[in-house]
């Protein structure tokens, strides 16, 4: 099983850092790779389906959701990615003052590729999630 971690430090509260990522439907909002988000219930659970620029499409399920926590994990149900039985966090943690840490992780398993170039596709996807939020809010 693979596992990636990457965290990011901003100058912004927690709580306003989260009322932008704790949305499950709003990643369009702040992920350059994510064109549009649809949000709906099947089978008894949350399912967004994730329109990318350039095309292709992720299709994953909100599997917990903690408000007070400020921290959702998700997994994806069906995507143009090299990776199997993935299932990934998201969490925002006040880091005192004016100041929070964005914290996203993941473990699956390769599929398709060696498992170097599968981290490094989920690396980069999160890198750049987490580099536009550094450009919001500064580092």
């Amino acid at each position: 099983m693979a596992e990636v971690e990457m965290t990011v430090e901003l100058g912004a509260s927690a709580e306003q850092v989260w009322q932008l990522v704790g949305d499950f439907d709003g990643l369009p909002h702040w992920h350059p790779a994510v064109a549009s988000s649809r949000v709906s219930q099947e089978g008894g659970r949350t399912v967004r389906r994730l329109g990318l620029h350039g095309g292709g499409t992720i299709i994953e399920a909100l599997e917990h959701h903690d408000e007070a926590g400020r921290r959702y994990s998700y997994s994806i149900l069906d995507a143009p990615l090299p990776v199997a039985n993935y299932r990934s966090e998201l969490s925002v943690e006040e880091q005192g003052g004016e100041r929070c840490r964005v914290r996203w992780s993941s473990r699956f398993e390769p599929d398709g590729v060696p498992e170097p170039e599968a981290v490094e596709t989920i690396r980069g996807i999160y890198k750049a999630g987490l580099d536009a939020l550094t450009g919001r809010f500064g580092g």
